[in-house]
Parts: structure tokens; C-alpha cells; sequence
């Protein structure tokens, strides 16, 4: 396992796939990295790319005002992606693509320990769950592999196509506040 400066020198320099030679900036994460509870989105976007840092664009702002809503504090949470470069016109990432990022998402996972993990859309669930999960099917629902509790759900760039998965969103993420409250009541034997 790499440390966090071996990792972020290693993405820096890799040239495992395409994406590299289109990048901008490689984009690792934000948050605090021993966070309870850690967000995994699909790839940057071009904001992204252009901050090096995920989730800063209108789906980010949007994650942003959520979590706030819910009063998640800045130091609960970390987020990064799937893949670490931005995949062109923002597709989402092929099979290759993911595979070769994927050692490095471990490694992040690793690091921080969550004992939450969101998977925001159908990308994030299908690496991280599934490879044949259907996010429509099975967002919202609790799953544990490996002593990590596993929420997917719809990731924000979703509500800005369409406004009615605002609500089961909003839901979802209640419940992963509440689920971080039973684990810390259980954990300080409460």
C-alpha cells in the first residue's frame, strides 16, 4: 500500500491508460483522508480537470449544498472518484479505463478507512458492488461487504437532468447521517 504522497507522485506520472495524454490535472480527492464516511463519484469533469480537485463543478456545488443541508461537518467526509483523470467530453469511463485506476481507489479505501462508503451513480456502484448493478434497482439500500456499509444512490449530476430523483437522493442521504450516528453511538458504546 502507498502512503498518500506515493500516491498522488504515482497518479501524477501514471500513463496506465488514455486518459493521461487528455488530462488537464489528475484528480485524487478532497476531504479529511480518516474520514467516517467517504464518496465515490465516476471521473472528473472538466471543472475538475481544470482544479485538480472532484466534485467543484454544478454536480459538486450541488453534493456541497446537501451535505450542508444535512449538516454534515467538512471533516466527516471524503471524496474522490473511480478513475482520476477526466475521461473526454465528460463520457463515462470505459472498462479499461476503470481497471486501471481501480488499484489506486483501493488504496485510497485503505488509507482512510471509512466505515461509509457512497457510491454516487451507477459507475461508482457497478466498481465498487457490482459489476452488473442496476443503481435504479438497488439505491437506497444498505449493503455491507467487508465490515463497510455501502450506500448507493444517484450521483448529483442525475438531479440536474432530472429533477425527480432530488427527493429519493435527499433521502438516501439522510440515512447514511443516521447510520453514521449508530456506528459512532455503537463504537463509543452508547
Amino acid at each position: 500500500m502507498l502512503n498518500w504522497d506515493q500516491l498522488n507522485s504515482t497518479c501524477a506520472n501514471c500513463r496506465n491508460c488514455d486518459l493521461a495524454g487528455t488530462r488537464t490535472n489528475i484528480v485524487i480527492g478532497r476531504g479529511n483522508p480518516r474520514a467516517p464516511i467517504m464518496f465515490i463519484g465516476e471521473g472528473p469533469g472538466e471543472q475538475e480537470d481544470i482544479r485538480g480537485l472532484p466534485f467543484v463543478g454544478p454536480a459538486g456545488q450541488l453534493l456541497d449544498t446537501l451535505l450542508e443541508a444535512l449538516k454534515f461537518k467538512p471533516d466527516e467526509y471524503y471524496i474522490a472518484n473511480v478513475v482520476k483523470c477526466r475521461p473526454p467530453n465528460n463520457r463515462v469511463p470505459s472498462e479499461e479505463e476503470a481497471e486501471k485506476c481501480l488499484p489506486y481507489l483501493r488504496n485510497q479505501v485503505s488509507l482512510i478507512r471509512p466505515r461509509i462508503i457512497v457510491c454516487l451513480g451507477s459507475t461508482a456502484a457497478k466498481y465498487v458492488i457490482d459489476r452488473d448493478i442496476k443503481i435504479t434497482q438497488i439505491r437506497g439500500r444498505w449493503i455491507e461487504i467487508k465490515k463497510f456499509w455501502i450506500m448507493p444512490t444517484f450521483h448529483p449530476a442525475a438531479l440536474l437532468r432530472d429533477q425527480s430523483k432530488k427527493e429519493l437522493l435527499f433521502k438516501d442521504m439522510k440515512e447514511v447521517k443516521k447510520k453514521i450516528k449508530e456506528l459512532e453511538s455503537e463504537e463509543s458504546g452508547g
